[in-house]
């Protein structure tokens, strides 16, 4: 007798696959390898924070209809188990994070694995074996587009580079909202300092705030970013009282709305560079 996964598997391949994904970013990887071969849908959309994420009961129902539910890992969704319990989802769990080395502090794990562009590659190779294991009859397709965005990335990284190389090391320290940027810094050798950690699901302390006053005097930051989940008020504070310059916005865990400056992945990853890149004068 089928199972109702087998009888999900064999409908996928006669209409399109309904695909979930937890946040923006990751829902617009899906959508470039997938095309017209799925419908994706983010839980988390532009704009909006995942670290403090409430799901809905419709989203559980959205859950619930999916083939395929597509999430970052590294324990970035905290409210993941309490969903896929709620909504009786039996499809296929994609950690688009397998086989990425975090960065850890003790026994935790920074999940803002996408702001490294060569992880952003391992994202996309585990999202085309997601999609064709999904739907075999279109493994090709997905392998090709895979390909496309693939060379789209090689191509980005080798442009950030060359760009941020052009800073003095002595200009490369900025201050963010939340510490969201570990694996860019990491990568392309900018520090950045921040007022909360890994996540936002707790207010920065008034000493929080003391302490990045005082490095910002002191130790040669240029610029403090506001992030486009975040409140800007509390940065702009800081930028005051520590005398340094507002850069503008950087785009950490969502895309931007619909047709404006950081509406994709790769624009939302050009944007910020440029914007770095701006405020530290390459």
């Amino acid at each position: 007798m089928a199972t109702a996964l087998t009888l999900r598997a064999s409908a996928a391949g006669a209409r399109p696959l309904r695909v979930v994904a937890s946040f923006s970013i990751l829902a617009d990887l899906v959508r470039c390898l997938a095309g017209d071969d799925a419908t994706v849908v983010p839980l988390v959309g532009p704009d909006a924070d995942v670290h403090v994420f409430e799901p809905t009961p419709a989203d559980a129902r959205r859950v619930h209809d999916a083939d395929l539910v597509i999430v970052n890992g590294l324990r970035f969704e905290g409210w993941l188990d309490r969903l896929l319990a709620a909504s009786g989802f039996r499809g296929r769990l994609v950690v688009a994070t397998a086989g990425i080395e975090p960065r850890r502090r003790g026994a935790a794990v920074d999940p803002h694995a996408w702001q490294d562009l060569r992880n952003a590659r391992r994202y996309v190779e585990n999202l085309r074996a997601a999609l064709s294991n999904a739907s075999p009859p279109r493994a090709a397709a997905f392998a090709q587009r895979a390909a496309a965005y693939d060379a789209a990335l090689q191509a980005l990284d080798g442009r950030v580079r060359a760009r941020l190389s052009t800073l003095p090391p002595a200009a490369r320290r900025v201050i963010t909202t939340h510490d969201a940027f570990g694996y860019f810094g990491a990568a392309y050798g900018v520090e950045f300092l921040s007022l909360q950690g890994w996540s936002t699901d707790a207010e920065p302390t008034a000493s929080d705030v003391a302490r990045l006053i005082r490095l910002a005097r002191g130790a040669g930051v240029r610029a403090i970013f506001v992030e486009n989940i975040s409140d800007p008020r509390l940065a702009q504070r800081i930028a005051a009282e520590a005398g340094v310059t507002v850069g503008g916005t950087l785009y950490s865990d969502a895309l931007s709305r619909p047709g404006t400056e950081a509406d994709t992945f790769l624009r939302m990853f050009e944007h910020n560079v440029s914007a770095l890149a701006a405020a530290l004068g390459a």
